[in-house]
């Protein structure tokens, strides 16, 4: 059975006590924040520091004389297709040119998922489980408490920023790497940009949403526009002008350890500064467990798919699910329509391979689409963590105990969240298959819609591999659960774009679940990996079942 306490575990054991030694009351909610956000910045800032370095490093084992260096910056420098998928590539003959363009890209939005999901957890998720209003009771105001959670989401970028920064000027000492300690701190400064913007955006449309999930997807599909304007102006196609309407390509204007051009933080200081501005005054002018946009709780009562637990799953999480699905959608829509003039882009071209290290072989349209299906399974993958976390956050909140003291096992709540998460991620790796078709069709890319809709499906499997580690993360320490699937996830990522220019042990590549997943359609998908995928997703999620069956329920 559930132990309950008065208060949550997190303030009746861990949490600052108002009278402690050194610690003011006003400054609760700071150092509440603080601690949990710098303990994922510090494990993420080692994340991004050990990319960096392995990117640095590779380039210098790898590229060793000036010919290799030059066919590689031909292969790269002026290819569109590169441009729109990883960003620019200016001066590739060199180790810094090189460490920007291999990397950056993959930080910027792994920084910016890693803010948004860490603010909205912190302030709304807060509010969604009630401890929130326990921190107000102290002496402190709305408005005050959200100028502390501020403070303390800034304590967490601080660390990711840090570590992140002690590793690259280190690797930066390094005689054969040769970058000096303050263009290394602007290139770490750069890679955390995009966390600092999306903590305020995460800030902000927690003020907005009435949950945590709906604040989440807020912040999430402002990303995907980001990207896709980034994308479309990279993608030479005479829009480069757009690169100022991204903040992501406020990022990439900065060109650390190229062509430094610090003018560019100038939009980024503003845009931070303004949202957090705004959401400070949203969280002054509402009622704790209000939202600025209404939840329609008010609204007629609409009883459908009530019936059961797995009917009340698929209404909690659809809002989420719908705003991933459209961001799957653009972003295959995008992808489709370039596909053609970037991929004749490569034909002839030394690029060949590198996507043939991507897993990407061959030339034209069906090329650039095995690699952009790449993007795609991150997004699929992205729709799996979230619907486990979401069923995380149930238990952590208190909210199962009112489904499980009624005739409801759990077993049958925990199936019905695991076939909601995989029906809505089959229909995922359709909709970014089907879109992608859409647009390649309209430009005449000669790929056909079979081979697309195979191509969308075979982008699911990973994505049930992480959610079955998942399961068994939640069985065995619920706790733990977010971390593990967003660090797999953020793991497989790094591993299969660091290993996909260089050379990298085959020991570290097969423990990237995207690298065991063919680059189709650029290839025939491998239905046999996709197979051992899936089941080690079944076996990890059965065992994670009967592990969750047989512990207690635990909060945060």
């Amino acid at each position: 059975m559930r132990q309950t306490t008065t208060l949550p575990a997190e303030l009746a054991d861990r949490g600052p006590r108002p009278h402690a030694v050194g610690r003011s009351p006003r400054t609760v909610v700071a150092m509440v924040t603080a601690r949990k956000a710098g303990r994922s910045g510090v494990i993420w800032g080692y994340i991004f520091g050990i990319a960096i370095a392995s990117s640095a490093i590779s380039y210098t084992t790898i590229y060793k004389s000036q010919a290799q260096r030059d066919a590689l910056a031909a292969a790269y420098g002026s290819n569109k297709a590169t441009s729109a998928l990883f960003g620019p590539a200016p001066d590739l003959q060199t180790v810094a040119g090189f460490t920007v363009f291999k990397i950056s890209m993959t930080l910027m939005v792994l920084g910016a998922v890693w803010g948004l999901l860490t603010s909205t957890r912190l302030l709304r998720g807060e509010e969604d489980s009630g401890r929130w209003e326990l921190l107000l009771t102290g002496q402190t105001t709305r408005k005050g408490a959200a100028v502390q959670a501020l403070a303390g989401l800034g304590a967490g970028v601080f660390a990711l920023w840090a570590l992140t920064a002690v590793i690259t000027v280190l690797v930066g000492r390094d005689s054969k790497v040769g970058i000096a300690a303050g263009p290394a701190l602007f290139f770490a400064l750069a890679t955390v940009a995009t966390a600092v913007m999306f903590l305020a955006v995460g800030t902000l449309t927690s003020q907005l949403g009435a949950t945590r999930r709906q604040a989440a997807s807020f912040a999430a599909v402002f990303l995907g526009v980001a990207y896709a304007v980034r994308l479309i102006a990279d993608a030479g196609v005479g829009l480069h002008g757009l690169i100022w309407a991204s903040p992501l390509g406020w990022v990439e204007e900065l060109r650390p350890l190229t062509s430094p051009q610090p003018v560019a933080l100038l939009p980024i200081v503003a845009f931070t500064f303004v949202l957090a501005v705004i959401a400070v005054r949203f969280a002054g002018s509402r009622d704790a467990g209000a939202s600025i946009v209404a939840d329609r709780a008010t609204s007629k009562a609409d009883l459908r798919l009530l019936s059961g637990p797995t009917g009340l799953a698929v209404r909690m999480v659809r809002p989420s699910v719908i705003g991933w699905w459209v961001a799957i959608a653009v972003s295959g829509l995008l992808y489709g329509l370039i596909a053609k003039s970037a991929g004749a882009t490569i034909s002839g071209s030394s690029v060949r391979n590198v996507f043939t290290k991507l897993g990407a072989p061959g030339t034209g349209a069906d090329a650039v689409l095995g690699v952009c299906f790449l993007v795609l399974a991150i997004l699929v993958a992205f729709v799996g963590a979230g619907q486990l976390t979401a069923a995380r956050s149930e238990e952590a909140g208190g909210r199962l105990d009112h489904l499980l003291v009624r005739p409801v096992a759990r077993t049958s709540w925990l199936g019905g969240r695991l076939v909601v998460a995989i029906v809505a991620l089959l229909a995922s790796g359709i909709i970014g298959g089907v879109f992608a078709w859409l647009g390649a069709a309209s430009q005449h890319a000669g790929v056909s819609f079979t081979t697309l809709l195979e191509a969308g499906v075979n982008l699911v499997p990973p994505a049930i591999a992480i959610l079955g580690i998942g399961v068994l993360a939640m069985g065995i320490r619920p706790r733990m659960t977010s971390l593990v699937v967003y660090s797999l996830l953020g793991w497989s990522l790094l591993i299969v774009v660091v290993g996909g220019i260089g050379a990298v042990s085959h020991w570290i590549l097969d423990t990237s679940v995207f690298h065991q997943m063919a680059s189709a359609p650029a290839v025939s998908p491998h239905w046999e990996a996709n197979g051992i995928m899936a089941a080690m997703g079944a076996a990890a999620a059965v065992l994670g079942g009967v592990a969750f069956r047989h512990r207690d329920l635990q909060g945060e």
